[in-house]
């Protein structure tokens, strides 16, 4: 990991254990995948939902930090409708999304059924404010806004 990311992704993990309470917000589900790593069922999995993330593991205990660092950012901008995949419970999802996206690595985000990037793309987009407008656009209000907002009127 680099430098800045390996600090972010250490920031955020304080962050969230700090925070108190659990991972889990209303409306965060995790789905079943049904068992299969097929591209039309791959392709029913992303349209469901608004926002959908496939981890190693589950929002309350991902399996490795960058699914954890993921969490932490949908958690950070206060996303709480948004369907988990578990993509070790099923060796067929973890393959069959892999060539699905032509991305060789876990996690994934997909934001209205287009396929965003892994933990690198979205740390991106959150340190340089695109994750907030990609949210717009879904009709999801970033809770930082709120927060720059409080800083500003400073």
């Amino acid at each position: 990991m680099s430098g800045s990311l390996g600090r972010a992704a250490a920031a955020l993990l304080c962050w969230g254990h700090s925070a108190g309470g659990g991972l889990w917000g209303p409306g965060v589900r995790a789905a079943s995948s049904g068992g299969s790593g097929s591209s039309e069922h791959l392709d029913m999995l992303v349209k469901k939902d608004r926002v959908v993330v496939f981890l190693k593991g589950t929002p309350e205990q991902p399996q490795c930090g960058f699914s954890n660092t993921v969490v932490q950012i949908l958690r950070l901008h206060s996303i709480r409708d948004y369907a988990v995949y578990n993509v070790l419970d099923d060796p067929q999802l973890r393959q069959g999304i892999k060539a699905y996206s032509n991305w060789p690595t876990i996690p994934q985000v997909y934001l209205n059924s287009e396929f965003v990037g892994g933990c690198d793309i979205l740390l991106q987009m959150h340190q340089n404010g695109d994750l907030v407008e990609e949210l717009k656009k879904l009709g999801i209000r970033s809770t930082l806004l709120d927060e720059k907002k409080d800083q500003d009127s400073k």
